[in-house]
């Protein structure tokens, strides 16, 4: 046996900080700290919910009731027997994750110490156990907000919205509330915990990278680092082994010292391409570490062989950025990845979904926004056999983060722990320092454009990919924004801007060459409503303080409320003239409004391509129960947006533009590798007239105008347009006219649009 699992049940013992007494474990249980079970993993608010202390926080507005907690201090305590077969040369004591500050104890011995919620924790314990014995192992969790407010914070710092302690605390930022989530705290022992006996002749880090393919040869690099007791490094080898079906690779290179690198060529590979433009092949790729041609020690990775590069340019009338894999151009139809739960203890519940979800729509790369937490390795995972390459910010967002040494280190700390984590993922193609915090800057009005320098992305997190991910792309910011250009002057740009109707000339005529935000508000369904809305709370929505929670405004500070649910009201107000008189067909026009939103956003996307490059669209899941722009809510209902966005994000579709004087083009766009031929129609819905058909062919990766149709300008039309490619049939449909519509016709539209399939 090389590892014992400590997950399961454990005693919770908490009380407000400002009456804690305790200084080590064996104290707790003649205290006067409540105490109950909890699970591990876990968030102390699922404990209170089970143990019937608390409400459920997804409900209502029983989060609020959460907000007394943030003051509290928590311990974690079990005994954890060692296994007599427990056998290796030392025990380390992993905790992958705890939230946030907190003291460790075995027995009463302290063994270390944590600040960062976000990465994993490693403690040796070597001396400290023996096999067969039993001990208290215990976690004292401090409150954060007494934590962070002894911090000194200059003038320059500040959080996102109203949460300024946010900088200084290295957990998830959307904790602190956000705009799509709420604020809930929390505190825990949030992911596995484990005793992992390892030996002293081992390999603590293998690194693959494939930089350069060319005449059907692709280049490997390679990095390893072993450590060893061994006292003298003479004898030893490093031998690399790949397999993928009846490709098959070896190298095998002496070992001199414990840390190096090297490369080699593989003939003939299996490439790994992104969804749509070939296949996901993965190899096992096996790292030996030989002793006088003895194997002592194998680590085994699934890696991909792909190469990726980014064009990207911020000449003033001649920006890029344009995505190469395996030096073919790639366009992205793509999405946002949030907080899988405002409780990350149940991340991997929903994991597999979420990317089961994005496959399902026909995304072909997924963002990993920075007010989050970093994904699981599951989800790295998902996406390489998916086929869905990976953004990864890094958890930085919307905030003035400390610029100080200290918290530098802390920083470089956390960036190298992730980066070490995941790099070896075919699907991971870019790092980026943080989410809008260019942006954020920017809107302070700073008059010397040294105030606007933030070294943790400038700096920092681009010197720890430099040296932990030298083959990876870099980005300082989502939208990075140099000096001299503003948000919307950038080649890549989060598109929000009024959010009034969706084909005004803010949309029309974005100047970005790639979206990796735009999003519509689309109400939840009637059933999810139900589940987190009180029956007396559930219409009207505006002025309303349940759905105004819901929406994560915090009305105990914000002063208008619902702006957001104000927001979504007057888009179908936009749409279709009014407000609908009830909930069930206010719904359905709201999502109806979504749904045609992020149909134009991509469409005008795909078409314009390749002035554009792509799109991620904000976004696909909700953390919890919320109203948003996600298009499938937190119980995995689909809104209608879902069904729209995998239709045009098809890799070959048929798309209708906008009018242009008498005339309506339909275009052809080919997003794969292979050159297709198309039978196409387009038909008027309401009496079946074919407007336009042919057949017609496509080379790969190429888009084209390939019809165009006479029509009046602001005849409210619904146009179904079929096309078969590799005999299979798809269709689209295109809805003709200018707001406002009639509510019985858009309704009577997506009656027949959901039936499409």
């Amino acid at each position: 046996m090389n590892n014992i699992t400590l997950n399961g049940k454990w005693n919770l013992y908490f009380t407000e900080e400002k009456d804690a007494h305790i200084d080590k474990p064996s104290q707790l249980e003649n205290s006067n700290y409540r105490c109950i079970e909890a699970e591990v993993p876990g968030n102390v608010e699922a404990d209170l919910v089970r143990t019937s202390i608390e409400k459920d926080p997804y409900v209502n507005q029983n989060s609020f009731d959460y907000m007394k907690y943030e003051y509290y201090q928590w311990w974690y305590t079990r005994t954890i027997d060692i296994p007599n077969n427990l056998n290796g040369d030392k025990y380390i004591l992993l905790f992958n994750g705890i939230d946030t500050i907190a003291d460790i104890y075995l027995d009463d011995i302290l063994i270390g110490h944590t600040e960062n919620m976000l990465v994993e924790h490693e403690f040796d314990v070597t001396n400290l156990i023996t096999p067969s014995n039993t001990y208290t192992l215990s976690v004292r969790i401090y409150s954060v907000m007494n934590y962070i407010r002894r911090k000194e914070y200059s003038v320059w710092m500040r959080g996102c919205r109203h949460c300024s302690e946010l900088p200084y605390i290295r957990k998830a930022p959307h904790m602190m509330g956000w705009d799509i989530l709420p604020r809930l705290v929390s505190a825990g022992i949030w992911k596995d915990v484990k005793i992992i006996a390892v030996k002293n002749t081992r390999i603590t880090q293998a690194y693959y990278a494939t930089p350069v393919f060319s005449m059907d040869k692709i280049r490997m690099r390679f990095a390893y680092r072993f450590t060893t007791d061994h006292d003298d490094l003479s004898g030893f080898m490093i031998r690399v082994k790949g397999i993928c079906e009846d490709s098959e690779f070896e190298y095998t290179i002496p070992s001199w010292f414990v840390s190096g690198n090297d490369g080699f060529l593989i003939d003939k590979p299996k490439l790994w391409w992104p969804r749509g433009y070939g296949e996901q092949n993965l190899y096992t790729v096996t790292m030996e570490l030989l002793y006088n041609n003895n194997v002592v020690d194998t680590r085994t990775d699934i890696i991909g062989l792909r190469t990726f590069r980014l064009e990207r340019r911020f000449e003033k009338g001649n920006q890029e950025f344009k995505i190469f894999v395996n030096e073919t151009p790639t366009f992205i139809n793509g999405t946002n990845h949030i907080a899988l739960d405002i409780l990350h203890s149940k991340d991997h519940l929903r994991q597999r979904k979420e990317i089961e979800l994005a496959a399902e729509c026909n995304c072909n790369m997924i963002r990993c926004w920075g007010g989050n937490v970093y994904p699981e390795t599951d989800f790295y995972n998902l996406c390489d056999q998916y086929g869905i390459l990976v953004w990864q910010d890094f958890t930085f967002g919307n905030s003035n983060y400390p610029q100080t040494e200290e918290f530098f280190n802390t920083v470089y700390e956390e960036a190298e722990k992730v980066i070490k984590k995941f790099r070896n993922h075919a699907s991971l193609v870019l790092w980026c320092g943080d989410n809008e915090i260019d942006t954020t800057l920017d809107g302070y009005w700073y008059p010397d454009y040294k105030s606007k320098h933030n070294r943790i992305s400038s700096e920092v997190l681009e010197k720890a990919v430099q040296q932990h991910d030298p083959f990876r792309i870099y980005l300082k910011s989502s939208p990075e924004i140099p000096d001299g250009f503003d948000s919307y002057n950038v080649p890549e740009q989060h598109i929000w801007g009024p959010r009034a109707y969706f084909k005004d000339d803010f949309y029309k005529h974005v100047s970005a060459k790639f979206i990796a935000e735009a999003g519509y508000h689309g109400c939840p369904g009637l059933e999810s409503l139900k589940k987190y809305i009180p029956k007396e709370d559930l219409w009207p929505i505006e002025g309303n303080k349940t759905w105004a929670h819901h929406s994560t405004e915090d009305y105990l500070i914000e002063d208008i409320i619902g702006r957001r649910n104000t927001l979504m009201a007057n888009q179908v107000r936009v749409l279709v003239g009014k407000l609908p008189d009830t909930l069930e067909t206010f719904i359905t026009v709201s999502q109806v409004s979504q749904a045609e939103a992020f149909k134009f956003f991509i469409e005008r996307t795909r078409i314009k391509k390749w002035d554009m490059t792509g799109i991620l669209w904000w976004n696909l899941l909700d953390g919890w129960p919320g109203i948003s722009d996600a298009v499938v809510d937190y119980y995995f209902d689909k809104k209608l947006a879902f069904d729209v966005i995998r239709r045009v994000q098809e890799p070959v579709c048929v798309m209708l533009d906008e009018i242009k004087g008498w005339e309506r083009a339909v275009y052809l766009a080919n997003d794969t590798n292979s050159d297709k031929s198309v039978n196409y129609k387009v038909y008027e819905y309401q009496d079946n007239l074919v407007v336009v058909e042919g057949d017609t062919f496509i080379e790969r990766g190429k888009n084209k105008k390939i019809n165009e149709f006479f029509e009046i300008p602001g005849t409210k039309k619904l146009y179904i347009i079929e096309w078969t490619v590799d005999n299979k049939i798809y269709k689209n449909h295109y809805m003709a006219g200018y707001p406002s519509f009639d509510t019985d016709t858009i309704l009577k539209w997506y009656k027949v649009i959901k039936e499409l399939d």
